[in-house]
């Protein structure tokens, strides 16, 4: 039995030497090396060999990126209202030696840390700014937070505003603020469509106008263009009919004097007034006049190319001297 207890001791004694001796770190953890209780390095993830005897493993630290829960809160704004809040925390250990030695249980320090800031930051504020502002109160307490943890070797990643809940009588005021608001805009939303209608209504009829105006003034012109044109044609009969007359033909009289004749007798008879047309008893010598005129007009047109207008001739089948009655 001696011979084999030996043996066995030294098995033992060495298997306890090579564990306190070779030392393998995981990747994302540091640990640090004490000698006689005092801290003197930090060993990173690989394998590493301590002195025997002399050396120990003092704290393991997690490198790795870490969520950090903060507990809920009620936390009472600036305009007296309290609120629910909580928030999330994401750290990461920068050093492994000060987050370990600078301060005691670090998860519960940020977390203390974390809170009061909290209160701090959404105390100060309103409670419209809390609801509206939640990005503006994680970059303040990530400021602030990440500045007290940097002695400890901690570095904040980011800080979120997880749940924050006002009271229920709030709430319900909220709600109903809400749906006015919701309304006032269906309101003003409406109100706008009905005037973009009147002005595209008022817009159409401004064109319309536009538009009969400018036929009205397309058919004065042309309407301007023919009595112009009708103008001419009489001046240039009246030139030719005085020319006639200047050289002694009386046939050119005779024109005038039917015209205007005619022109009368056709206003007598289309009178609504009227019911009886007298037919006066010198109805021949009439008849001599326009004869005259037909024959002055075919000597004004051997004469020239234009062909003054011929004035209407008067047809009746009464005989001369007589009456007729309508």
């Amino acid at each position: 039995m001696t011979s084999y207890l030996v043996p066995l001791v030294l098995l033992a004694l060495a298997f306890i030497f090579i564990i306190n001796v070779i030392k393998i770190v995981p990747q994302g953890r540091e640990f640090t090396v004490e000698r006689f209780g005092r801290y003197t390095r930090t060993l990173k993830p690989g394998i590493s060999f301590l002195t025997p005897f002399f050396e120990a493993i003092g704290r393991r630290v997690n490198m790795m990126e870490q969520v950090l829960d903060v507990p809920q809160q009620e936390v009472i704004t600036k305009d007296n209202v309290s609120v629910k809040v909580d928030a999330i925390v994401f750290i990461q250990v920068m050093d492994a030696a000060q987050a370990a030695y600078k301060v005691d249980n670090l998860m519960y320090a940020i977390t203390q840390l974390a809170q009061t800031n909290l209160r701090t930051v959404v105390g100060s504020m309103e409670l419209d700014e809390v609801l509206s502002q939640r990005d503006q109160i994680n970059t303040r307490l990530l400021s602030t937070i990440d500045h007290a943890t940097g002695p400890w070797g901690v570095k904040i990643a980011r800080i979120e505003i997880k749940d924050l809940t006002p009271p229920a009588d709030i709430t319900n005021a909220m709600a109903r603020q809400m749906k006015a608001e919701r309304e006032r805009r269906a309101v003003i939303t409406e109100a706008e469509g009905e005037k973009q209608a009147a002005i595209a209504r008022a817009e159409g009829q401004k064109q319309s106008a536009i538009l009969q105006a400018e036929g009205r003034k397309e058919a004065a012109f042309r309407d301007s263009e023919a009595r112009e044109r009708e103008a001419e044609a009489e001046a240039k009969a009246t030139a030719f009919v005085s020319e006639a007359i200047s050289k002694g033909d009386v046939n050119a009289i005779n024109y005038f004097i039917a015209q205007k004749y005619v022109e009368a007798f056709g206003d007598l008879a289309r009178s609504p007034n009227a019911k009886t047309v007298i037919v006066p008893a010198d109805f021949a010598g009439l008849t001599g006049t326009v004869a005259g005129v037909a024959e002055l007009i075919k000597t004004l047109g051997s004469s020239s190319n234009t062909v003054a207008p011929t004035p209407p001739v008067a047809r009746t089948n009464t005989p001369t001297g007589g009456a007729k009655r309508s």
